[in-house]
């Protein structure tokens, strides 16, 4: 039943966000959306075709199990993504689709070797808020994690809050409907876009701030470049340099992490002690502003010379 489940429901969900990836990019494809839908009908299948037949005392196993077949569904999903965002940026640049396939299949490869290590190494040096014996002060927040593994356990115990899906179910509607007539009133007007605002509300503030802020500076660059020589030039490399900051700023926290681990000293690096931490944070706020600021006129300057 599980491998009947996990086929049927990953040939669903890899058409819905493959189609989402290649059409709008993989950063907007609904795959959290689609990871609370099949984590809601594991649940409810196994509270239904199995839990009867099962002693008491079972769910924790239960629940195990609704999250280890919504995880494969996710891996399914996030290799969709991957191979039609893949495929779409290769027709782009003439790319030949069969040496991309042997790419993606390396990937897919390498990541299954790779990323087991790096997330056991963040499990030891920091935990998962909500993990077992995790240290709140410090550990990483997982709020999309924590989401599905809540729901799949008030599912299967009987715990969930119906009316609060219900009322989200309804809040998404109205959006949905308020965007659709914002778009018919206005062709290029201001929209409403469900999705952004469904992050919105589940996510923390601290995980979604910088995305604002990120949106707001790539908005200015974008009608700055729109005045430059080579505009679509300034642009392709504004979005390059972002690309750049996010993955340097996840391979430094991997790294940090590992340093953390194996020297023992949670501030393995720190050049002042704990009482310079307010100071430092607005310091290192200031520097990183300084420094986008610069990179960013550097970019001009290369758009001009492209």
């Amino acid at each position: 039943g599980g491998v009947v489940f996990v086929v049927l429901l990953s040939f669903v969900v890899s058409a819905v966000t493959g189609y989402m990836a290649g059409l709008i990019g993989s950063s907007n494809s609904p795959l959290s959306g689609i990871g609370i839908l099949v984590v809601v009908i594991a649940a409810l299948l196994l509270v239904v075709g199995v839990k009867p037949f099962l002693p008491p005392g079972a769910d924790k196993a239960l629940v195990g199990f609704a999250l280890f077949l919504t995880s494969i569904v996710f891996a399914v999903a996030s290799i969709a993504n991957n191979n039609l965002q893949d495929l779409k940026t290769g027709q782009l640049v003439d790319a030949t689709p069969s040496l991309q396939q042997w790419a993606l299949v390396i990937g897919v490869l390498v990541g299954a070797i790779v990323i087991p290590p790096v997330m056991d190494l963040l499990q030891h040096t920091y935990g998962f808020l909500g993990a077992p014996g995790a240290d709140p002060s410090r550990a990483l927040p997982a709020p999309q994690a924590g989401l599905i593994s809540a729901l799949a356990q008030g599912v299967i115990t009987g715990n969930v809050p119906w009316n609060m899906i219900g009322l989200g179910a309804g809040i998404g509607v109205a959006i949905i409907i308020l965007d659709e007539v914002l778009g018919l009133a206005k062709k290029n007007g201001a929209r409403l876009p469900p999705l952004a605002v469904g992050l919105g509300i589940y996510l923390p503030t601290s995980t979604t701030l910088m995305v604002v802020v990120g949106a707001l500076v790539g908005a200015w660059f974008d009608r700055r470049a729109g005045r430059e020589p080579k505009p679509e030039a300034t642009r392709q490399l504004g979005v390059l340099l972002a690309s750049g900051l996010i993955v340097g700023e996840s391979l430094l926290a991997v790294i940090f992490a590992g340093v953390v681990a194996f020297s023992g000293n949670d501030s393995p690096i720190a050049l002042v002690g704990k009482g310079f931490e307010i100071p430092a944070i607005w310091i290192g706020g200031v520097v990183f502003a300084a420094t986008v600021a610069v990179l960013y006129r550097w970019i001009m300057r290369m758009g001009r010379a492209a």
